[in-house]
C-alpha cells in the first residue's frame, strides 16, 4: 500500500505551520472572559445612526433582528418602515429606502460591521467583520458560555413544586418543578443568587384526616412506629371516612387545630407521616414550620383585621375577596401560611426577588397575598419584586385533563417510568443496543426520557395548557429534545471521529479559512482530512447546545 501522497504531505504542513501561528496570536490577543450580546452592541451603532440622521424625532423605532436567510447578511436593521410612518405623521413624505440610506451614511465606526445593504423597501441587510466573528468564537471557546457580570448580586426565592406531604407527587406538580428548576438554572446562569424552596409543610385538612386515622389505626402510634407502607392507600382511606363519617370528619379538623397550635402529640403525629412521605417520594426539603403569630402582630394593631361569623378576616384595597387569616374554629388558612412564608422569605432571606411557580388557577390568591404585604409595609414593589409564575395544566391527548383509565391522577413516578420504557423501545427500534455498551445505553435512555418530558413542557407557551403525548415527545424530527441530543451526540462525535482532543480546539478561529465539511473520508470510513476551522466552529456549537441543555435542565450524552 501506498503512503500519503506529496501534495497531502504538504497541506499538512501549511496547517501545522497555520496552527503554530493561530497559538502564538491567541497568547498575544486574549479575549476578554464574557460574551456579548451582539445584538445589543448593534443595536447600540443603529441607535446612534438613527439619532444623529433623524435628531427631531422622538423614539424612533430601533428594529435590529438576526437574519432569517443567510443570503440577506447576519443581522437586518427594519427601522426605516417605522421612521416613514413617524415622519408622516409631520406631513413629511419620505421614501422608506431613502430612511435606509440616510441611517447608514451616520453609521458611526466601530469593530462590528464588515458592510451594509438595502434590500427591499428599506431593510437593512448587516454583514458582521470576520475578524470580530472570529474573536467572539475564540472567546466561547477558551472561556467557556459565559454572560457578562451583574452590577449587583441579587438574591431571587423560587417557590416551586409545592409537593404535598400528605400524599405522592402526580403529574400536577410536573410543570412547576420542571418550570421552577429551569427558572433558578437561568438566573444562577445570569449570577444571580437562588434559593430553591419547595413549600411542603401542608398543615391543612389532608393532614388532619390523616392523623385521625392514624390515631384509630394505630393507638400506639407514640411508642410503637407504624408500619405505613403505602401512604397514597392510606391517604384514600382517611379521605373515604372524612367523605363518609361526620364524627371522623370533625376529628380530622380538630387535630389540624391541635397541630397549629403544637400538640406534642399530633406534632409526633405529623413527623411519622412526613417521613413516610420522604422515603417514598425522596423529598430534598421540608417547609419548616412559620410563626404564623408575626401575621397577627402585623394586621391586629394597624386595625385591618374583622370578625365575621367567628372568622378574622382582611380586606385588601383592589381585592374583591378578603384574607382568611383565622377560621371559626381558630384554625389557620393557606392565606396565613403563605403570608407568614412571604415575610420570611422578605426579613431573613432578604430576598431580592420571590417567584412563586404555581399554576394560573392560584393567581387571584397570590394578587390579594401580594396586595396584603404592601399594604401593610413589607415591601416596596419598585425595589422588591415579588411575582406569581403562573402556568397552563397538563391535559391528555383528548384534551381534557391528564388522567389515568380509571380516571384517576397520573402519579408522577408511573408517568416517569412510562418515559423510560419508551425512551428504551425506541432506542432499540434504531438498534442503538447493537453498538452502544449497556452503560451507554443506559444513560442515552435516561437522558432521552427526562429530557424529552422537560423540553415538551418548557417548548409550549408557559401560560396555556398543553396536550401530553409521548409519541410527540419522542420524536426525532422537529423541535423535540429527542433531535436536539442526537444533534449534539454527532456533533461530538465529529471530533472523536478525527481524533481530536480537546486541547487542539483551543485555538484562535480564522473564519476566511474554513470550507464546508470538517472531514474528507473515504467510503471505508478512513479520514484523510481534518479542517481545523470547521471542527472549531463544530467545538462552540456543541458548548452553547450543552449549557442550553444545562439550563432546561437537560442532560445529554456523547453516544447515542
Amino acid at each position: 500500500m501506498s503512503g500519503p501522497s506529496i501534495s497531502h504531505k504538504l497541506d499538512t504542513c501549511i496547517q501545522d505551520a497555520m496552527i503554530e501561528e493561530i497559538i502564538l496570536q491567541a497568547e498575544r490577543n486574549k479575549p476578554t472572559k464574557n460574551m456579548i450580546n451582539i445584538n445589543s452592541r448593534l443595536q447600540e451603532v443603529f441607535g446612534c445612526a438613527i439619532k444623529a440622521a433623524y435628531p427631531d424625532l422622538e423614539n424612533p423605532p430601533l428594529i435590529v433582528t438576526p437574519s432569517q436567510q443567510p443570503k440577506f447578511g447576519d443581522y437586518q436593521c427594519n427601522s426605516a418602515m417605522g421612521i416613514s410612518q413617524m415622519l408622516k405623521t409631520k406631513e413629511q413624505k419620505v421614501n422608506p429606502r431613502e430612511i435606509a440610506e440616510n441611517i447608514t451614511r451616520h453609521l458611526p465606526n466601530n469593530e462590528y460591521i464588515e458592510k451594509v445593504e438595502i434590500a427591499g423597501p428599506g431593510f437593512i441587510n448587516v454583514h458582521l467583520r470576520k475578524d470580530f466573528v472570529s474573536e467572539q468564537l475564540t472567546n466561547l471557546l477558551v472561556n467557556g458560555v459565559q454572560l457578562p457580570p451583574l452590577e449587583e448580586r441579587k438574591k431571587v426565592v423560587v417557590d416551586f413544586s409545592s409537593p404535598n406531604i400528605a400524599k405522592e407527587m402526580h403529574v400536577g406538580h410536573l410543570r412547576s418543578t420542571i418550570i421552577g428548576e429551569s427558572m433558578c438554572r437561568l438566573f444562577e446562569f445570569a449570577g444571580y443568587d437562588v434559593l430553591r424552596l419547595n413549600h411542603v409543610g401542608d398543615w391543612g385538612t389532608q393532614f388532619g384526616m390523616l392523623i385521625a386515622h392514624l390515631q384509630d389505626k394505630f393507638p400506639d402510634y407514640l411508642t410503637v412506629s407504624p408500619p405505613i407502607g403505602d401512604l397514597q392507600a392510606f391517604y384514600k382511606e382517611s379521605k373515604r371516612r372524612f367523605d363518609t363519617e361526620e364524627e371522623f370528619k370533625k376529628r380530622a379538623y380538630q387535630c389540624v387545630v391541635l397541630l397549629q397550635s403544637k400538640n406534642p402529640d399530633i406534632i409526633k403525629a405529623w413527623k411519622l407521616i412526613c417521613d413516610v412521605s420522604r422515603e417514598g417520594d425522596f423529598l430534598q426539603s421540608l417547609f419548616k414550620w412559620l410563626l404564623f403569630l408575626l401575621t397577627f402582630v402585623c394586621f391586629f394593631p394597624l386595625g385591618f383585621v374583622q370578625v365575621d361569623d367567628g372568622r378574622k378576616i382582611v380586606f385588601v384595597p383592589g381585592c374583591s375577596i378578603p384574607l382568611t387569616i383565622v377560621k371559626s374554629d381558630g384554625g389557620y388558612t393557606y392565606d396565613t401560611s403563605d403570608l407568614a412564608a412571604l415575610k420570611q422569605r422578605l426579613v431573613e432571606e432578604k430576598a431580592d426577588m420571590v417567584i412563586y411557580v404555581v399554576d394560573n388557577g392560584q393567581s387571584m390568591h397570590f394578587q390579594v397575598i401580594f396586595a396584603a404585604a404592601q399594604m401593610i409595609g413589607w415591601y416596596d414593589p419598585k425595589v422588591t419584586r415579588v411575582s406569581h409564575a403562573g402556568f397552563g395544566v397538563v391535559l391528555g391527548e383528548d384534551k381534557k385533563k391528564f388522567k389515568t383509565r380509571s380516571g384517576e391522577t397520573v402519579r408522577l413516578i408511573d408517568l416517569l417510568e412510562e418515559g423510560l420504557k419508551r425512551s428504551m423501545d425506541k432506542l432499540k427500534e434504531k438498534e442503538r443496543d447493537k453498538v452502544l455498551t449497556a452503560e451507554e445505553l443506559k444513560a442515552a435512555q435516561t437522558s432521552v426520557a427526562y429530557g424529552c418530558i422537560k423540553y415538551a413542557d418548557l417548548s409550549h407557551n408557559r401560560l396555556n395548557d398543553y396536550i401530553f403525548s409521548f409519541d410527540k415527545m419522542l420524536d426525532d424530527r422537529g423541535n423535540t429534545a429527542a433531535y436536539l441530543l442526537y444533534a449534539f451526540t454527532r456533533i461530538r462525535s465529529i471530533a472523536r471521529l478525527a481524533n481530536i482532543d480537546e486541547e487542539m480546539l483551543q485555538y484562535k478561529i480564522y473564519i476566511s479559512h474554513y470550507s464546508n465539511q470538517c472531514l474528507s473520508s473515504l467510503s471505508s470510513g478512513e479520514v484523510l482530512k481534518v479542517n481545523m476551522w470547521r471542527m472549531l466552529l463544530c467545538e462552540a456549537v456543541a458548548a452553547v447546545m450543552a449549557k442550553g441543555f444545562d439550563i432546561l435542565g437537560i442532560k445529554p450524552v456523547q453516544r447515542m
